[in-house]
């Protein structure tokens, strides 16, 4: 399971670290399947947003199925705690995303919505409250598009 904050580079890890037949759910590219034309993938119209939610929450239920055989990569920003706990129950592999606020917030200006910065600023508010685990099966990577 890969999170961090909007515009943190979960996207650009998983495409660069996914094989060729790995499961990878991700609501951004669920969303732009469902769509027609190649514009922004961030910003789609409710109907679009309300289908591909519920895709992702499919498909993940279904990949949580299969993780046990296969590679599965869940794009998951903030999960939940009840959904963090689902996906440590099948063994998740926790890879944090986070180049920083500053990089982040600058990110969000540039290429996102409105709310991406107001989301960033939620994701790291709850992640500043959060005392770091010492959970091996989770790792931050701090740097971003570097790999």
């Amino acid at each position: 399971m890969v999170t961090g904050p909007p515009a943190a580079g979960k996207t650009t890890y998983v495409a660069t670290h996914a094989r060729p037949g790995d499961v990878v759910i991700d609501y951004d590219r669920i969303a732009q399947a469902l769509t027609a034309g190649t514009g922004d993938t961030h910003r789609h119209p409710d109907a679009v947003q309300r289908v591909a939610h519920r895709a992702r929450t499919a498909a993940i239920r279904e990949g949580l199925k299969l993780s046990r055989g296969a590679d599965v990569w869940v794009v998951h920003s903030r999960p939940a705690p009840d959904t963090l706990a689902e996906y440590m129950a099948h063994d998740a592999k926790v890879i944090t995303i986070d180049p920083g606020r500053d990089v982040v917030l600058a990110r969000c200006a540039e290429q996102r919505t409105p709310g991406a910065r107001a989301a960033a600023m939620r994701w790291y508010t709850q992640h500043a409250r959060t005392p770091q685990t010492s959970d091996t099966s989770a790792s931050t990577v701090a740097g971003s598009r570097e790999w």
